[in-house]
């Protein structure tokens, strides 16, 4: 076990006082900080809450002096102290017996984070060899005692494994036994699990939770979502524009906002239900029974030994004007679903009719006159649109491909009402994707589909990488285009309350079964069957308190 005592608040660790941070020089300078303070005291916890760029992350990293200076500069006045060593500006030396030792940080994404080439024995084992002098015997055996800390199952197996053989959960692990390695006294934890499925977020909650306790750590979270904050903070301090507008305790601050900016955010939730499908909406698409096993391969011959069935047996219909939500943990086959009811799965076997046509029989060339009105939103606009052509250029793609027949004024007058349709500025049209944030993205990639005015969409979790205050926005444009064109929708998310807010109907995937489907508010309200429970009970009211399933 890990040395600490349960403990409460104590003795304050971190100052920050009248913090600022600027990038670059002059008047072009970016304020990314502006004169933020605060303290954090021996196993509090204090939520850091913003939405994207409002300098939370920024912060943090000043703690560990980790910003890449000298691009990156602190005004005069800044101070952070942590149990009266001052930090900013400090010498090599010192920071070196902080990071790691004393403060210790998970950041959010652990693939980045984690080095594809070592195994996760090494990288566990390299904070204890560096920091606390151990020989490689003595590592070893601490290692596996922090991988059963953390949760993690058979650890013995898990030694020699790669980060990219791990679950998104257990990389997030790995990075939290590496960070209490040293049994730091603060821990600043960024975004530790936007990445995470419902349940698996759960979990992470409840062993950081549990941890502090036994360790008697403070615990910085930066965060944009409200339910972890509520679930986990016992003070909050909100940020925008680099600056800290509220702070206080949670329960305060959730219920009395002082702050406009306070009140928006507590405001952003997506909220509402679809319209009702008009009866006798015609059924656009539709599969009984659809599979999809990819072949495992092993030997010289590589013969087929097994299968992974990642879609077993699935039946579903959509209708014009309904969406019908897909939810389910990572590799419960919600994508591989949508994929193949586009066509995009070769392994997929099972009839998909489409506006009345089986298209699971039709040629790649006989299929392509029919791409136009079966569409895609992807998860991550900044990886589904090309850095190279500009937002014009790639909203016209489609028409380029499906209409090639239209001269240049008409393809720019079609790109500008695409790009108005979805709240966004013609004049836009020249820049790239670089140069806008991830909810214009996120538009820029709806407006990519709706150019070709579809019939039927699948969108990818199409807001899981977005601040709520923007998730809220892209699903009131979703169901406007729904309403307008007369849209029918699979929206893949493991995010209940999107889900809730754009359902006809949901279907509950694991492990490429569906375990339970039915009408959205019904299932929503009085779910039957224990996992559909455990997702909603992970979703909808976080429990960080109890003890945590291992990985």
């Amino acid at each position: 076990m890990m040395a600490g005592e349960e403990g409460g608040m104590g003795e304050t660790l971190i100052q920050v006082r009248d913090l600022t941070v600027a990038f670059g020089q002059g008047k072009s300078a970016v304020q990314a900080v502006r004169g933020v303070s605060f303290d954090l005291a021996r196993g509090e916890t204090l939520a850091l809450v913003g939405e994207s760029g409002s300098g939370k992350s920024v912060t943090a990293l000043s703690i560990l002096q980790l910003l890449p200076y000298p691009a990156a500069k602190h005004g005069a006045g800044s101070s952070i102290t942590y149990q009266g060593q001052e930090l900013v500006g400090a010498k090599e030396a010192v920071l070196r017996q902080i990071r790691g030792n004393r403060i210790a940080m998970i950041f959010q994404e652990p693939m980045t984070s984690l080095n594809p080439l070592h195994t996760i024995r090494k990288q566990v084992s390299e904070v204890l060899l560096i920091h606390k002098g151990m020989g490689k015997a003595e590592a070893a055996k601490r290692v596996l005692e922090l991988l059963r800390l953390v949760g993690i199952r058979d650890p013995e197996k898990r030694l020699d494994a790669y980060p990219h053989q791990l679950s998104g959960g257990q990389r997030q692990r790995v990075m939290i036994a590496m960070a209490l390695a040293n049994e730091p006294d603060v821990l600043i934890a960024d975004e530790p699990t936007t990445a995470l499925d419902v349940t698996i977020q759960a979990q992470v909650l409840g062993l950081l939770k549990r941890l502090q306790r036994q360790l008697g750590m403070a615990l910085l979270l930066i965060t944009h979502d409200l339910t972890v904050v509520r679930r986990m903070a016992d003070r909050v301090a909100v940020m925008t524009q680099g600056e800290i507008v509220e702070t206080g305790e949670t329960q305060q601050v959730f219920e009395q906002p002082r702050h406009a900016y306070t009140r928006k955010l507590l405001a952003a939730e997506p909220k509402g239900r679809p319209e009702p499908v008009e009866a006798g909406a015609a059924t656009l698409i539709e599969t009984t029974d659809l599979k999809v096993h990819f072949p495992i391969k092993r030997g010289v011959l590589k013969r087929t030994v097994d299968h992974v069935r990642a879609v077993d047996g699935v039946s579903l219909k959509v209708r014009a004007g309904e969406t019908v939500g897909v939810v389910g943990e990572s590799g419960s086959g919600k994508s591989t679903l949508g994929f193949a009811l586009l066509r995009l799965v070769p392994e997929a076997k099972g009839p998909v009719v489409f506006q009345s046509r089986r298209i699971d029989e039709l040629s790649a060339k006989e299929l392509r006159p029919l791409r136009s009105e079966l569409q895609v939103v992807f998860q991550d606009p900044y990886g589904s649109l090309s850095p190279r052509l500009t937002i014009g250029d790639i909203i016209a793609e489609g028409l380029t491909i499906h209409e090639p027949e239209i001269g240049a004024a008409e393809r720019a007058q079609r790109i500008a009402a695409a790009l108005k349709e979805v709240n966004l500025d013609p004049a836009m049209a020249e820049r790239y994707p670089h140069e806008f944030s991830g909810g214009q993205r996120q538009r820029i990639a709806i407006a990519r589909a709706m150019i070709l005015k579809p019939a039927f969409v699948v969108l990818d979790e199409p807001t899981s990488a977005l601040d709520m205050s923007v998730q809220a926005q892209i699903v009131e444009l979703l169901r406007e285009l729904q309403r307008k064109h007369d849209l029918g929708y699979l929206f893949i998310s493991h995010d209940l309350r999107v889900v809730r807010a754009m359902a006809h109907q949901v279907l509950v995937l694991k492990d490429g079964k569906v375990v339970e489907q039915g009408e959205a508010e019904a299932l929503f309200r009085a779910p039957q069957q224990p996992y559909t429970q455990a997702l909603l009970k992970a979703a909808l009211d976080v429990v960080i308190d109890e003890p945590v399933a291992a990985a």
